[in-house]
């Protein structure tokens, strides 16, 4: 099992972490009062306006040494043509042949220069499963160790971050 050592607490913990938004950055620009009538927001999906278009995701990085990614959970926006492809097949359990749909992130990950509007590309997997977000290869941090990995004390720093903000 993926052991690491908070570089917070000194404590040790097991088992590979996540951390994700709730909800597309964009969506958080919506006034709260307001968000009812004009956002549909489920676990997968975010329509705003009926204009702007948003799936869920899974932005995986290697982690060295590791059988386990490291994944942030994050939301991209999608042309209406591909949003509306993405939910007739969504629930379909082999859909992985589908694809892949260019977007745009909609997140901002801490530790990282901004990385709203960083374009990707939408990989739908079988079974269920979350699609996978690839990054468009440039020399952006968070491109970079998707395509060259993380060592295991990034990642604990990467916790330390979420699980100790306050130290």
């Amino acid at each position: 099992m993926f052991r690491f050592k908070c570089t917070s607490c000194d404590e040790w913990h097991e088992g590979m972490p996540t951390f994700g938004a709730n909800a597309p950055l964009y969506f958080y620009g919506i006034p709260a009062e307001e968000r009812g009538e004009r956002c549909a927001l489920d676990s997968d999906t975010c329509v705003v306006d009926q204009e702007n278009f948003f799936v869920r995701g899974c932005l995986e990085i290697p982690v060295h040494g590791e059988t386990d990614a490291f994944s942030w959970g994050v939301w991209v926006s999608l042309s209406r043509d591909h949003f509306a492809e993405f939910k007739a097949c969504y629930d379909t359990p082999k859909r992985s042949h589908i694809g892949p749909f260019f977007g745009w992130l909609s997140a901002e990950l801490p530790l990282y220069p901004s990385t709203e509007n960083l374009k990707t590309l939408v990989h739908l997997r079988d079974d269920g499963i979350r699609p996978c977000i690839e990054l468009e290869p440039t020399d952006h941090p968070l491109a970079v160790e998707q395509r060259n990995g993380i060592s295991v004390d990034r990642v604990a720093e990467i916790y330390a971050f979420f699980m100790h903000p306050q130290q």
